[in-house]
């Protein structure tokens, strides 16, 4: 009889956003009158950016011809977007990557859950606390988080690395060694960011312990601080240490069009091997490449007309973060995150729980949120907010629920 995976059914509940739809729906369907507005999932509202879409006709015209037609691409990427990537993204930093070291992928959800593929399951991981689901969710299903404690709601082979308000949201290296470690900056769910100093202390930490860190930078292109590094390899030490997981969905609204990309440097090995050989034979036999027409719409962000437009439209999702962090602190919320990021963490009042907060800001503001719980222990009496909404109906939903609560 064949066996499955059993670190599967040690997965409790449902996914954390999957169980947030699930709870919209069912109240939809019990009040058909309610006009819902979802501050809840972080998915983009704002259409395509006219380059963009004048890119992406242009290819897919030259799909229909003879001479421009494309099959099977590079599972690393095209050329012509990896290049556009190390001069843009990097170069114009100061920072030197190389398109060898860059892989275009269909996502950085997907590529922070399948980078386990190349480590051992017998690795130490780190996690912050509260995290991004995905993180620890791919890790038990791979086998290295253990058994989940239901009382203590963690799993107990991770190292959970909690970030509250007592440190700023910013997690502290651990006393135990860490193998991989996963760091988010701007932070999904807090909306915390790193300093150059506090990034410093982790590049140390792996390279003096041997450990690996997985940076997830979605959203670094929210950063407006001057002194806030935008990729970690603005660190020195970092080439060593660090592979940096980028995504076109929040920067450039590509979350239905799938396209993102990990850097992975020449430098980087362990036990003898080269990590960035190991992912290119990995995605070379699980991949065969984002779309053609896609990635020629994702290099047209790079353009000086694409960029000031992707630019405008986050300019636009920024602008909502304001108004739900001012919004919501002017009516007594403690709010965090929403400055270099398109999180709002909002501490619940009275200290009820994420859940209950939930249900209570849908049932009489019909606002849904994310409750802080669903992303580990130290998340609970917290709710996320999301800036990528329609700017009217996010001034409306902050103030239902001012209203309201």
């Amino acid at each position: 009889m064949v066996k499955v995976n059993q670190n599967y059914l040690k997965l409790p509940g449902s996914y954390l956003f999957s169980e947030v739809a699930r709870r919209i729906s069912a109240y939809s369907a019990a009040h058909p009158e309610a006009k819902i507005t979802k501050l809840s999932i972080g998915d983009v509202t704002r259409p395509l950016v006219p380059a963009v879409i004048e890119a992406m006709h242009k290819a897919v015209d030259e799909m229909a011809t003879y001479e421009g037609f494309h099959g099977y691409g590079p599972e690393q990427g095209y050329a012509f977007l990896r290049e556009a990537i190390a001069q843009c993204d990097y170069a114009a930093r100061g920072v030197d990557i190389k398109p060898e070291e860059i892989f275009v992928s269909d996502g950085a959800k997907s590529d922070c859950g399948n980078i386990g593929d190349i480590f051992g399951v017998d690795n130490v991981v780190a996690v912050c606390d509260p995290v991004y689901p995905v993180y620890v969710d791919t890790n038990a299903m791979a086998g290295r988080a253990g058994d989940f404690q239901e009382e203590l709601g963690r799993w107990n082979k991770l190292v959970y690395m909690p970030c509250v308000e007592s440190n700023g949201f910013s997690p502290e290296p651990p006393k135990e060694k860490a193998d991989i470690i996963y760091l988010c900056f701007p932070n999904n769910p807090t909306g915390a960011m790193a300093t150059r100093e506090q990034l410093k202390v982790w590049v140390d930490y792996a390279n003096a312990n041997g450990s690996v860190i997985l940076y997830d930078s979605a959203y670094e292109a929210f950063i407006t601080g001057a002194d806030i590094p935008h990729t970690i390899y603005e660190i020195e030490g970092a080439r060593t240490c660090a592979i940096e997981f980028r995504s076109f969905s929040k920067t450039a609204g590509f979350t239905g069009n799938r396209c993102a990309y990990t850097v992975v440097p020449m430098e980087l090995e362990r036990d003898g091997a080269s990590l960035n050989k190991m992912w290119n034979r990995r995605q070379c036999t699980k991949f065969n490449g984002v779309p053609y027409v896609v990635q020629r719409g994702a290099a047209a962000i790079y353009t000086p007309e694409g960029h000031a437009q992707i630019m405008e439209s986050i300019d636009y999702y920024r602008q909502n973060a304001t108004v739900i962090r001012e919004g919501l602190t002017s009516a007594g919320f403690t709010c965090y995150g929403g400055v270099d990021a398109p999180y709002i963490w909002l501490k619940t009042p009275n200290g009820m729980g994420s859940w209950d907060f939930f249900d209570l800001v849908l049932d009489r503001a019909n606002v849904a949120t994310t409750p802080g719980a669903g992303f580990g222990p130290s998340g609970e009496g917290f709710v996320r907010l999301t800036a990528f909404g329609d700017a009217q109906a996010t001034k409306e939903a902050v103030e239902r629920v001012k209203s309201v609560i």
